[in-house]
């Protein structure tokens, strides 16, 4: 079977509030190598990985070009937007060829090759694909501090990224939803447009790094695989 190539869009104009940094989050340090570095390796590995599309914001173009520079596969930067779906929006609308695009969180440095082609794969068959793992704890809801009620986990699933689509398909959707809804992923504007996204079955290890603990989490992943 024909391997399946891709391009891919990462947002990575946020300012990782929730980290408490007084930067990006995606330069901080894992091991002397910034979160998006890390993250970067991992596509720059992959022959299917046709190009990157990096949205930053413009403040920081000085020094995504100096991180980037050392990449062969192809890395074009544009400005990103105010929310990471405008950003997203932005990466899609530079692609010229057709083709499957993922989407992924420029924070998950962890993510690995055999998930990537899992949920391209997916992808390919169905139009939109994304990883997500069963959820391990009991989930509450809870109103003004009282729990209401107790969410069967058997049917939640954390999703992850990358979210791997149709070009077409999610760019479309996306420029739909431009002024008519705010996602917090892009799967689920291909929900809110009454469109189908299969589940691919990712890894616990495929984390966000959004808070200061997720950054030991980090080194123990690297220890883990000898980085």
């Amino acid at each position: 079977m024909k391997e399946q190539t891709y391009r891919i869009v990462i947002p990575a104009a946020g300012a990782g509030k929730r980290m408490g940094a007084d930067r990006n989050k995606l330069m901080l340090l894992l091991r002397n190598r910034s979160i998006i570095e890390w993250t970067l390796d991992v596509f720059e590995q992959d022959d299917q990985c046709l190009e990157i599309i990096l949205a930053i914001n413009p403040a920081e173009q000085t020094w995504f070009e100096s991180i980037t520079a050392q990449y062969e596969t192809t890395i074009q930067l544009i400005p990103g937007g105010r929310e990471r779906q405008e950003s997203v929006r932005r990466g899609l609308a530079v692609i010229t060829e057709p083709g499957i695009v993922l989407i992924h969180d420029g924070a998950r440095p962890f993510v690995t090759l055999d998930a990537i082609h899992r949920v391209v794969a997916a992808a390919e068959v169905t139009g939109a694909a994304i990883l997500a793992v069963p959820i391990k704890d009991t989930v509450k809801r809870v109103e003004q501090d009282r729990i209401v009620e107790t969410v069967p986990r058997e049917q939640l699933m954390a999703a992850q990224t990358p979210q791997a689509f149709q070009l077409e398909t999610i760019r479309t959707v996306h420029e739909k939803a431009a002024t008519e809804f705010l996602g917090t992923d892009d799967a689920s504007l291909i929900e809110w447009d009454g469109g189908t996204v299969t589940q691919v079955t990712g890894q616990y290890e495929n984390i966000k790094v959004t808070t200061p603990d997720d950054l030991v989490f980090g080194e123990a992943i690297l220890t883990k695989r000898g980085k």
